[in-house]
C-alpha cells in the first residue's frame, strides 16, 4: 500500500467495541466510540489548555511562532495520525495518546522536570508520565462522579506505557526504571487498575511515541533556525540533511533560507514517517501479530525506526543537543526557570497557607510525603507565565527568562 492511503481495520488494531472499559462504569456515548469519547474529554481537559503556554523549548513571551506544549502535542497527533491512517489502525485511540502524552509536564520544559524531580527526591521523584496519570486519574475535577477524565483502559495503557513495559513478568522494574523503581504514582494506580506494566502497549500507543521524537525533531529544528541558532546550511554536516538541502536547491535554486527552513522541515517528516511505515509493515509481517492483544505479548515494539533512520534520528538529536539544547542562550534562561520552581516549592513547604484555598482542602493531617506530593501536583500544573506570576507575588526579585 503507498503511503498515505488509509488501510482498512488491521485485525492487530484496538477495536473500541472490545475495549476494556473504565474504572468507573459509564452508560456508552450514543454518537461516539469510547476512544473518541477519550480523545474529546482530553482536548477539553484544563490540563490540555494549558499546554498552551508551557514550554517546548523558549520560553512562551520570546516569540509567538515558537512552539509550545499545546502546539507539539497537536503535531504529535497529525504525524500519528498519518501513521495509524496507513497502518489500519484506530485513529481514535492514537490521537488521543498523542494530545495526553505531555499532559504531565510542568512549566519550564526540561529544566522545570528536572527542578521539580529534585524537589521531591525524598519522595518518589517527579516522572511526567507519572504524573500525566494523575492528571486523567486524579487531577481533573470535571466530572460529578469521578475525579480524572475515567478514560478507557487502553488509552491509560498508553499513557504509561508508549515507550515500552515498565517491569518484567515477575514485576522487577526494568529500563530506565532499574534503578529507582516504577514511578510511585504509576505503582499505586496499578493497585487499582491493572495496566499489566510487564507488556508492550498498542501500536496505537507506539506510533503516538515515535511521532513525538518525529514531530519533535522536525520543529526544534524549524524553532532553531527561526532564533538564529543555527542555519539551514549549518545543517548539512548530516549526510540526510545535505541530501534534502540538496534537492531543494536543485528544485529551488533560488530559495529564500526561510522557505528553506520550512521545506526541509516537511521533508524531513516525510522521510521519517515513511520511513516507520515500512519498518512497521516488515516486522508485522514478520510477527503476524491478529490481535491487540498478540501486539502486547511481542519480546520488541513492532512499531519504530529502522537502522539506518534511527541513526539519522540520533544525529539529529545530537546536532540539537549541542546548537541549541545547551546554547548557552538556552541554558541561561532554563537555569533561572528551575531557580524558580526551587524557590516556589520551598516556600509552599514552608508556608502552605500560601497555596491556594482549594489546594489545601484536606491537608490539615496529611503527612510531609504527602504534602509534598501535593504541592509537586500543584506547581506540575502551571504554566509558564503563572509560575512567574506567583513567583513575583511571593519573592522581591524575579528573573526575566530572556
Amino acid at each position: 500500500m503507498s503511503v498515505g492511503m488509509a488501510a482498512p481495520r488491521a485485525p492487530y488494531a484496538c477495536d473500541p467495541e472490545s475495549s476494556r472499559g473504565r474504572l468507573f462504569t459509564e452508560p456508552p456515548s450514543r454518537t461516539r466510540s469510547p476512544f473518541r469519547r477519550d480523545c474529546d474529554r482530553v482536548i477539553h481537559s484544563t490540563a490540555f489548555r494549558r499546554l498552551k503556554y508551557k514550554t517546548q523549548v523558549f520560553v512562551f513571551h520570546e516569540g509567538d511562532h515558537y512552539r509550545t506544549r499545546l502546539t507539539h502535542s497537536l503535531e504529535v497527533a497529525q504525524i500519528a495520525r498519518a501513521l495509524a491512517r496507513q497502518l489500519g489502525l484506530d485513529e481514535d485511540l492514537t490521537e488521543t495518546l498523542a494530545l495526553a502524552h505531555d499532559l504531565g509536564h510542568p512549566p519550564f520544559g526540561h529544566a522545570g522536570e528536572r527542578a521539580l524531580d529534585a524537589c521531591l527526591k525524598d519522595f518518589g521523584g517527579f516522572d511526567h508520565n507519572a504524573q500525566t496519570l494523575r492528571v486523567v486519574t486524579a487531577l481533573e475535577h470535571r466530572y460529578p462522579e469521578f475525579d480524572g477524565l475515567n478514560l478507557t483502559w487502553e488509552s491509560l495503557e498508553g499513557i504509561v506505557k508508549h515507550n515500552g513495559p515498565l517491569t518484567d513478568r515477575e514485576g522487577a522494574p526494568i529500563g530506565r526504571y532499574r534503578e529507582h523503581g516504577v514511578p510511585v504514582g504509576i505503582a499505586s494506580f496499578d493497585k487499582t487498575y491493572d495496566l499489566e506494566l510487564w507488556s508492550f502497549a498498542s501500536l496505537e500507543a507506539q506510533i503516538a511515541a515515535v511521532a513525538d521524537d518525529i514531530a519533535y525533531d522536525a520543529h526544534d529544528i524549524d524553532d532553531g533556525l527561526r532564533a538564529g541558532l543555527f542555519r539551514v546550511d549549518d545543517l548539512k554536516v548530516m549526510p540526510l540533511m545535505s541530501d534534502i538541502i540538496g534537492a531543494i536547491g536543485a528544485q529551488y535554486p533560488d530559495l529564500d533560507d526561510d522557505r528553506r527552513g520550512a521545506e526541509l522541515v516537511r521533508e524531513l517528516i516525510s522521510h521519517f514517517i515513511g520511513a516507520v511505515f515500512g519498518e512497521a509493515e516488515r516486522n508485522l509481517s514478520e510477527a503476524k501479530p491478529q490481535s491487540a492483544q498478540d501486539v502486547r505479548q511481542q519480546r520488541r515494539a513492532l512499531i519504530g525506526f529502522p537502522a539506518a533512520a534511527a541513526e539519522q534520528e540520533a544525529a539529529i538529536k545530537a546536532f540539537l543537543y549541542q546548537h541549541m539544547y545547551r546554547h548557552k542562550r538556552v541554558v541561561r534562561v532554563m537555569a533561572d526557570a528551575e531557580q524558580i520552581l526551587f524557590d516556589l516549592f520551598a516556600r509552599y513547604q514552608t508556608s502552605p497557607g500560601d497555596l491556594p484555598p482549594e489546594w489545601l482542602a484536606g491537608a490539615a493531617d496529611e503527612s510531609e510525603a504527602d504534602r509534598a506530593r501535593r504541592i509537586g501536583n500543584f506547581i506540575a500544573g502551571m504554566t509558564d507565565r503563572f509560575a512567574l506570576t506567583e513567583h513575583q507575588r511571593l519573592f522581591d526579585l524575579t528573573p526575566d527568562l530572556r
